[in-house]
């Protein structure tokens, strides 16, 4: 018997959720605290910066949204599919990864931005949108990977 069969359809659609969730989260996580290590420099010097410190920090939480997102999709359809093939599975498994891949590295790369940003906040308060701007470049890719995985999974049959 084939490894891969042996797994079965559901259990390579439920990884491909799992992925997304995972990843994608593990990627904000890690972004978020990119971000806040810098944020609390400038809190510490300059606490009425809080407020755009944690609007800058809590903007690569976003991956790990999207990918809870597709987490649901891939869940419903693996669930919603009646004896769901290998076949299936493995492309629910594939629809998953644009965002468990995307959402991990967009995270880690707009964490570093937002700390650039807040940068931007302590040398020059006025200009800190410009770093907002910055982060939601790269939010736009991470809404192309979540996007992705949707029209994926629902092209499953």
């Amino acid at each position: 018997m084939n490894i891969i069969e042996s797994f079965g359809g559901m259990a390579l659609g439920m990884l491909g959720a799992a992925l997304a969730a995972a990843l994608a989260c593990v990627g904000s996580a890690k972004g978020t605290g990119i971000a806040g290590e810098a944020g609390a420099g400038l809190v510490s010097e300059d606490p009425s910066k809080s407020g755009k410190v944690m609007i800058l920090q809590v903007i690569p939480g976003t991956q790990g949204l999207y990918g809870f997102v597709i987490f649901f999709f891939a869940l419903n359809k693996v669930t919603g599919i009646s004896g769901i093939s290998v076949q299936q599975g493995l492309q629910i498994l594939a629809a998953c990864l644009p965002i468990a891949i995307g959402g991990l590295l967009s995270a880690i790369a707009q964490g570093k931005v937002a700390a650039a940003s807040i940068n931007i906040l302590a040398k020059k308060p006025d200009d800190w949108s410009k770093g907002m701007i910055m982060c939601v470049v790269v939010e736009f890719y991470a809404i192309l990977c979540m996007l992705s995985s949707i029209f994926i999974i629902n092209a499953v049959v």
